[in-house]
């Protein structure tokens, strides 16, 4: 029955809880223990039943238990603690300030921040993302990059960056996990409950709805705005399940990565072109615009169209300002993992803007093409995001070197490692993931700000003066109560699927709270290689029961494992079946656990409780991997393949390498070698270790590695190290790049169109006439060689180019490698010839061997964010 009026009833709160209101509806909460114990306080059963969501149990709890609380003089004095703790939070000093500009107001809210310099510019960073992971009440999120996103949010807040983030609100969100009595993974798709989550529901001064419309093929679809208030940092998402859509787009936001092709598309034209649409209407402008992934990358094309119709700039001087202020991280290693979109539904769903830029169909396609004379080539994201950034990361320095080489065709004249992708390695929200207790001992210890201080503070060293009892005994705290939790939720998800009182009754003694316990939990992707230890089965049965080969007494192990596969993903759902049916072996099922329905609750557990963090990804396809992260800053040594994060780690004193980084070309002949020794680590190294205690069983050298872990490993892979890297490293340029490219009457960007013209249609007029070198083929270390060039520069002048030796050892190919350039100086035309630029440069090998030398020019202009935009070279 379809209601006549609809009503949104709120919670009833006495006057003096009306703080709780304020408190649940800021996600501060959900780093800061104290507002937790709160919510606890409040209704421990009702805590757990609700998610961990202090709004659903703010609207549910019973107004008896709310009148009882409100003459509770404890109670009301830890509220109080925790809103004043709140609000001195909000109004600290921040790092931003201190950084960038006094001036500059944290957009809380609906705080405007415009883009004109002659009103005392302030900036304003857009971070786009598809999933954001925050908390486990708001589940619009499927794994890593969701939770990265999230934490990303999280210390911008924490650092004061004026940044907001732009996303989707999806009404089923990711599904929930359960298995059925095979084992195999089964998909729930909860229904999201808005008005019960920590959301606001944006509105004109009048009450109405704040609505944007986004244009698609015969129709317009439109979308509402929900705030998500992260500190002091505000999250936007749109919402399409409304009236007036049909059905399908009403559809539009169901689903995180749901559905097919041309839902795929009309998602990340609603995230992109929506996005941009939703800022503006609600007074934003920002200055930088960052694309998490490439899912959110038709929002340059958006721009463009807004310049053009509003500024009546041209195509070329509208991309010029786009690209300045917009900055692309790619967390894909493999080009499987990039949205492609055929050709024809580009066009069918964005040809407008091609005829709105004033491209042919091909010239448009080109944008999403890596090698543009490819007709046949289907439209990349990944691409179309990389030619409009000026600022291009991967997530790990591994990573950057392998998305140098994977989109090195885009920069063919380079040379591999000159390919403009630079790395800004991933980190985890320290207060986020670190659990009470061990805040507790850390902020004891080393004082409140260890979650932002950096490496160089010399807090660190006071890790080593925790004592080791105290350290130990509130770990196996936390481990006791990972094995309780595990335990619980074993027989809830029995109870779930009717498993019989047999089954129910095995889950009371499964795992010991005092046996080495071994994590594994992340997404079943079949490169993850989830069940690598279970490739000898009978010895890694050996190795749990304590009877491993090389073992001198009983020291048994176990295994907790969590993850999610794909929907779609059959051979990932496979792997969860092999592992569930491997905790049946009669001989180890205490042993071993499958948790199901993965999640941010979960992984807080297990990164707090376990004792080693496995991962065993296929070398080089994990771009950073960020659980073991989190391990790691509980004090859990890793044990992975070098891989991502762990291959730029202290891997020795940290925790345990698998394999030296090699890379294999036969992957069954990898799984066995890295099997084995996974097996040999286990046995040799990682059980005596964990298992070698004193009078007082308290093992001192396993404590020096997890105090190591936290020293070396908490202040290098956190989000604050991160974030701060972002904004010094692109959100500070590239706002500044904005203000430049704008100032004027948008002057220096439609200077910056002409040139780039000018720059294409001479460029291969150039010639290099000849080069000269002051010294013959045998020179000494540390001699001087004058180098001087003669180039016919035709219609370009000596201010639009860059010349540049390119000086380094000569490999076995007979290349230059890992050349090194230097910059020529412009001395004149040639008195002989006038039309022949002259450049000299003296320079000197530090090193002798077989070494090298050539000459290239690179393009050259003020407002240039780097002279390999353009994507033009010429070698001698």
């Amino acid at each position: 029955m379809k209601p006549i009026r609809t009503f949104n009833v709120t919670p009833a709160l006495p006057p003096l809880l009306e703080p709780l209101r304020r408190i649940a509806y800021n996600l501060h909460w959900d780093w800061d223990y104290e507002a937790i114990d709160l919510f606890r306080r409040l209704d421990r059963d009702l805590w757990e039943t609700s998610k961990h969501n202090p709004v659903l149990m703010l609207g549910t709890i019973s107004q008896a238990r709310l009148r009882e609380v409100a003459e509770d003089d404890g109670f009301l004095a830890q509220m109080e603690r925790v809103e004043r703790q709140l609000d001195d939070y909000l109004r600290q000093p921040s790092w931003f300030r201190k950084r960038r500009s006094p001036k500059s107001p944290t957009p809380n809210g609906k705080t405007p921040a415009g883009i004109a310099p002659e009103t005392g510019l302030t900036d304003c960073y857009a971070y786009f993302s598809a999933e954001f992971g925050l908390t486990s009440c708001l589940p619009i999120y499927s794994g890593g990059l969701g939770v990265l996103a999230g934490d990303h949010l999280k210390s911008a807040s924490d650092l004061g960056l004026p940044l907001v983030g732009v996303g989707l609100l999806y009404q089923e969100g990711y599904f929930a996990q359960y298995l059925n009595a095979d084992g195999w993974q089964q998909e729930r798709y909860p229904i999201n409950d808005f008005y019960n989550m920590p959301l606001h529901l944006e509105r004109h001064p009048d009450g109405s709805e704040i609505r944007i419309e986004v244009d698609y093929p015969g129709r317009k679809v439109y979308a509402r705005i929900w705030r998500v208030q992260v500190g002091t940092v505000p999250l936007y998402l749109l919402d399409t399940n409304i009236e007036p859509n049909n059905q399908y787009d009403q559809d539009i936001t169901d689903e995180l990565y749901g559905g097919d092709i041309d839902l795929r598309i009309h998602q990340e034209i609603m995230l992109g072109i929506g996005g941009v649409r939703m800022l503006r209407a609600l007074g934003l402008n920002p200055t930088v615009y960052h694309m998490n992934e490439g899912h959110s990358a038709f929002l340059a094309l958006e721009r463009i169209r807004l310049m053009i119709e509003e500024a009546g700039l041209t195509y070329e001087e509208a991309a010029q300002v786009a690209l300045a202020s917009q900055v692309f991280t790619t967390h894909t290693p493999v080009p499987a993992g990039i949205d492609l979109f055929p050709s024809d539904k580009i066009i069918y769903y964005l040809g407008h803007y091609a005829e709105k830029f004033g491209l042919a169909r091909e010239q448009f396609l080109s944008l999403g093409r890596e090698n543009p004379g490819d007709l046949a080539a289907p439209f990349s994201m990944a691409i179309l995001a990389l030619k409009m950034a000026s600022f291009v990361n991967g997530v790990s320095k591994l990573h950057g070197a392998v998305s140098r080489s994977m989109f090195a065709t885009l920069w063919s004249a380079l040379p591999l490692a000159e390919v403009p992708i630079t790395s800004i390695t991933n980190g985890v929200h320290a207060r986020s993931c670190v659990a009470k207790s061990t805040q507790d001992l850390y902020d004891r210890y080393l004082g409140p700000a260890w979650n932002m201080a950096p490496a160089s503070d010399p807090l660190w060293e006071r890790v080593s003066s925790i004592p080791d009892e105290e350290f130990w005994r509130n770990h196996e705290r936390c481990r006791s109560e990972l094995v309780l939790f595990v335990r619980e939720r074993l027989q809830q998800s029995l109870r779930d699927r009717g498993g019989s009182l047999i089954e129910l009754s095995q889950t009371q003694d499964v795992l010991d709270p005092k046996v080495l316990t071994i994590g594994f939990a992340r997404r079943f992707a079949t490169y993850k290689r989830a069940t690598l230890f279970m490739r000898d089965v009978e010895r890694i049965k050996r190795i749990m029961l304590g009877l491993g080969d090389r073992f001198k007494s009983n020291h048994p192990v176990q295994f907790i494992i969590a993850g999610k596969a794909h929907p779609k993903d059959n051979p990932g759902k496979e792997l969860i079946r092999e592992i569930v049916h491997f905790t049946r072996d009669p001989d180890i099922r205490h042993h071993i656990v499958f948790i199901p329905n993965y999640d941010i609750h979960v992984s807080r557990m297990m990164v707090a409780g376990c004792d080693i963090w496995l991962n065993t990804p296929r070398r080089p396809r994990e771009a950073s991997g960020t659980s073991g992260m989190k391990a790691a800053m509980n004090g859990l040594p890793n044990l992975s393949v070098l891989d991502g994060w762990w291959d730029e780690a202290d891997y020795v004193r940290t925790g345990w390498a698998i394999g030296h980084g090699e890379d294999y070309d036969d992957p069954e002949e990898q799984d066995e070698v890295e099997a084995n020794d996974l097996y040999d680590l286990l046995e040799e190294e990682i059980v005596p270790l964990f298992y070698d205690r004193d009078e007082n069983d308290i093992p001192h050298g396993w404590i020096a590695k997890m105090k190591d872990a936290i020293r070396l490993n908490l202040p290098m892979f956190n989000t604050a190290r991160m974030v701060a890297e972002y904004a010094e490293r692109a959100y500070f340029p590239a706002s500044d790049r904005a203000r430049a490219m704008i100032s004027n009457d948008y002057a220096p960007a439609k200077d910056l169109a002409r040139w780039h013209h000018h720059l294409f249609e001479h460029w291969y007029d150039m010639k290099i006439d000849r080069v000269d070198v002051s010294s013959d083929g045998n020179v000494q270390v540390e001699q001087e060689i004058l180098v001087t060039a003669y180039i016919r520069l035709g219609k370009l002048t000596p201010d639009d180019i860059q010349v540049e030796l390119y000086q380094g050892a000569i490999d076995e190919h007979g290349e230059i490698a890992n050349g090194q350039p230097v910059v020529m100086e412009y001395v004149g035309a040639d008195s002989d010839n006038p039309a022949m630029s002259v450049y000299q440069r003296a320079i000197a090998y530090r090193n002798s061997g077989f070494q090298g030398l050539s000459l290239r020019i690179l393009p050259k202009h003020e407002n240039l964010s780097s002279p390999y935009q353009p994507g033009l070279v010429l070698w001698a």
